[in-house]
């Protein structure tokens, strides 16, 4: 049996499940006097800000009490573990999503669910180092899949293919935004111009072109019309498209 503080003992889950659904459960009757000083949410806003500017790596329960400006202990009030705040910025990330207009055709619906997946992991890149997997579902994270699924009701999907659906456009989005957040980390050392100006003619006069008649050819067309070894944006455009519309072909 795990101990009461391993993250997956019943107890330390139950917290969890508290802190996350904490504007929907009931308030709990305390005593009279001050107000703390701190709130879960300022907390969970503080690891945030921390994440986005310095990287998941740089989240620590010492470093969000210095964010601010408290003692490491004091954040343990409002928060049991790192893991357990990590938990509380996810769902917190995921109430920033812009509902999809509803008068939007089922197509452009079903895009969009794919668009608000990337602009978050754009916006929040650390997310790309969270595992996907177990992630304990608060109210921000079900309220997005009760939207996602609103907005491609009437497909004509059974309820099986519809969660497939958003399944395949998020990992679609999330693989597409890892692409995107890598060029941008590389773009900000030298830009992907230099690069190329560099590496193109080695790569030219190093590579057998009888060997490679195919990608000799279509890879010279792509870096001339990308000037960049890829192209994130037009690749999410194209590829979600076709997605969609292989979706709705099936459908």
């Amino acid at each position: 049996m795990p101990a009461d503080g391993d993250e997956n003992s019943p107890a330390q889950a139950a917290r969890i499940l508290e802190l996350l659904w904490r504007h929907q459960l009931p308030a709990k009757p305390g005593t009279r006097g001050p107000k703390p000083g701190l709130t879960v949410d300022a907390v969970v806003a503080a690891g945030i800000a921390l994440a986005d500017r310095d990287g998941i790596a740089k989240l620590t329960v010492r470093a969000v009490a210095a964010e601010l400006g408290v003692r490491a202990m004091s954040i343990y009030t409002y928060v049991p573990s790192k893991e357990a705040l990590l938990v509380l910025m996810i769902d917190a990330v995921a109430a920033e999503d812009v509902p999809i207009p509803a008068d939007l055709s089922i197509r452009d619906r079903m895009i969009a669910v794919a668009e608000l997946v990337r602009t978050e992991l754009l916006a929040h890149p650390w997310l790309l180092e969270v595992s996907p997997w177990r992630q304990v579902l608060g109210p921000a994270r079900m309220r997005r899949y009760e939207n996602q699924l609103t907005a491609i009701d009437g497909a004509g999907l059974s309820d099986l293919a519809m969660d497939r659906a958003i399944a395949v456009l998020t990992d679609f989005a999330t693989g597409n935004a890892r692409l995107a957040v890598a060029a941008a980390g590389a773009a900000d050392q030298v830009s992907d111009a230099d690069w190329w100006a560099v590496h193109g003619p080695l790569l030219a006069r190093i590579m057998p072109a009888d060997e490679f008649p195919l990608a000799g050819r279509v890879g010279a067309a792509v870096g001339e019309y990308y000037q960049a070894p890829a192209d994130p944006d037009g690749a999410f455009v194209y590829g979600v498209a076709t997605l969609v519309d292989g979706i709705l072909a099936d459908a």
